[in-house]
């Protein structure tokens, strides 16, 4: 391409490259660009990589130069900003190097169950259950208060994960020279002294018997350390297909769906909710075509692949109420709100407070069109919506707990704010962390070579490295976390909204309320996380995408 300019332009310090976008892909491999001076000189400005759609690249002249060269602010600033850009795709994963360097640890192994990718399945013990025969003797070298276990449930210091769900899952049969496998274990954590949760019991298996034994961290070494690795290889399968791709992606898309069906774009609601619907169908169905299909990532990578993931997401399904999508009422039937009682459970701290930022915008904004709980009973445009979700999202199902319609504005905010939160808030909190969690593979195997063990003192070092998926395996399982744990460019976070649907000074006015709140909590966790080994960020509003695009 040649393009000559008539005008002088001075000195030439950066020369800026943006390709328009088109309907087909058409991205542009550029070597360099040669400028010809007025008195014939050449400058070469190289460039060496992709130019892809909507891209702006900003190029320097090819002539090296260290800082102290650069005398004017642009190129000062140019430098800095590439810098800046490069330290945030190749950054030093905090929480991934303290993975790596304690994974074995109990402490690291509870830890996850609070503030890992997956922090929604621990709840509190209110029983031990008849099929995980834990006795006193078992587990009494690991209780700390010189009470029974009985009398621990009692007080609440018992918490368990039960991985009941994969039970009866089909594991992967898609290639035929290697043969993976899947557990369904039962785990039973302790809350010490110091308030921390750490593991006390481990049984691999839903029926309890001789070739199912409880490991326990009294144990030979790599017993208990093969035993922990088979419930993070389980918990990263949960993870997956139910609280990540369920439970977000899935649902936001029934969202978005019946958005699209029920609200016309003049509808307040419609207003309210587009920006959080952006991208999610195409996402999705590009993950029905890449992902979740026959011969996709799941059938390469995972021991649910070829068919049990479909099956956990069919046995899931009776789990996906309302109420569970309802954080402060979900947080609280697990018996996990107690945050002087819990006290390091952040997931829970920061999701309360984005919660209830979110519920107090909702209400603004329907204060604002709803001036009583009539108007919301006659809005034939909101039941339409409301019925679309419960009968084509939920098939109908009364147990699901999803009204059929809605009758007051109290009930409106709440399910606007379930909407809101799922598309935004739980979807950053179970996806943005899985590079830094997931990509240490005895960490969360993505599948498991060896059977579970059926006896103790027979594990060695060799079987575990042999239980572990192969390199294979392991690398399709590495790129699609770190794909997944990465955002969009120009990603619109939370409280972001540059496309004005609103253009009423009242619903302004409550964004900038919105905003304020958002910025609260983001100082808030901030300070909370400095000087912290493990700081949690996954839930700080700016850190929160306004939609399921990932």
């Amino acid at each position: 391409y040649d393009v000559t300019v008539e005008e002088d332009l001075g000195e030439i310090q950066l020369i800026k490259i943006e390709k328009r976008k088109y309907w087909y892909q058409d991205d542009w491999y550029l070597k360099y660009i040669t400028v010809k001076t007025p008195v014939g000189d050449y400058l070469e400005f190289p460039c060496y990589r992709w130019i892809t759609d909507e891209k702006e690249v900003v190029l320097r002249d090819g002539r090296a130069k260290l800082p102290r060269d650069d005398k004017t602010q642009i190129l000062k600033q140019h430098r800095r900003k590439e810098l800046e850009s490069r330290q945030k795709m190749y950054r030093l994963v905090f929480p991934l190097e303290y993975v790596m360097q304690h994974w074995r640890e109990d402490f690291m192994f509870g830890y996850q169950f609070l503030n890992g990718c997956n922090p929604v399945l621990i709840r509190r013990c209110t029983e031990i259950p008849k099929k995980l025969p834990v006795t006193m003797d078992m587990v009494e070298c690991s209780l700390e208060r010189n009470l029974t276990l009985e009398e621990e449930v009692k007080q609440g210091n018992i918490f368990i994960v039960d991985y009941e769900l994969l039970d009866g899952v089909d594991a992967n049969k898609t290639d035929p020279c290697t043969i993976q496998y899947l557990a369904a274990p039962i785990c039973l954590l302790y809350k010490n002294l110091e308030k921390k949760i750490v593991p006390i019991a481990i049984q691999l298996g839903q029926k309890p018997g001789p070739d199912n034994p409880i490991f326990l961290p009294s144990d030979a070494t790599y017993d208990w350390l093969l035993a922990k690795i088979w419930v993070r290889s389980s918990d990263f399968h949960v993870h997956q297909t139910v609280t990540h791709l369920l439970r977000t992606h899935l649902v936001s898309e029934v969202f978005s769906i019946a958005m699209f069906r029920q609200l016309p774009a003049v509808h307040p609601l419609f207003k309210l909710l587009v920006p959080h619907m952006r991208f999610t169908i195409a996402i999705n169905t590009k993950a029905r075509e890449q992902l979740i299909c026959e011969c996709g990532l799941f059938d390469k990578a995972n021991a649910t692949g070829g068919g049990g993931h479909v099956q956990m997401v069919q046995k899931a399904m009776k789990d996906l109420t309302y109420s569970s999508l309802c954080f402060p009422e979900e947080m609280k039937a697990k018996g996990m709100d107690s945050k002087e009682d819990i006290p390091y459970y952040y997931y829970r701290d920061d999701g309360i407070k984005v919660w209830e930022a979110i519920k107090s915008f909702a209400e603004d904004v329907i204060h604002i069109y709803y001036e009583s709980d009539e108007v919301v009973c006659e809005d034939v445009e909101l039941q339409a919506f409301v019925k679309d979700i419960y009968v084509y999202g939920m098939r109908g199902v009364k147990a699901s707990g999803f009204p059929k319609m809605i009758r007051t504005r109290e009930t409106l905010a709440e399910y606007l704010t379930v909407i809101m939160f799922t598309t935004s808030a739980q979807h950053a909190a179970v996806n943005f962390g899985q590079y830094d969690w997931c990509s240490w593979i005895p960490n969360a195997p993505p599948t498991m070579r060896c059977p579970p063990p059926t006896e103790k003192g027979t594990v060695t070092i060799e079987q575990i490295v042999e239980s572990l998926p192969d390199r294979g395996r392991s690398c399709w399982h590495l790129g699609a976390v770190w794909a997944l744990s990465q955002f969009q460019d120009k990603e619109l976070f939370l409280g972001m909204y540059p496309d004005e649907h609103f253009v009423e000074r009242p619903v302004k006015e409550a964004m900038a309320k919105f905003r304020k709140n958002l910025d609260e909590i983001v100082n808030t966790i901030s300070e909370r996380n400095k000087n912290k080994k493990l700081p949690y960020y996954y839930l700080s509003p700016d850190r929160i995408p306004n939609s399921v695009a990932v």
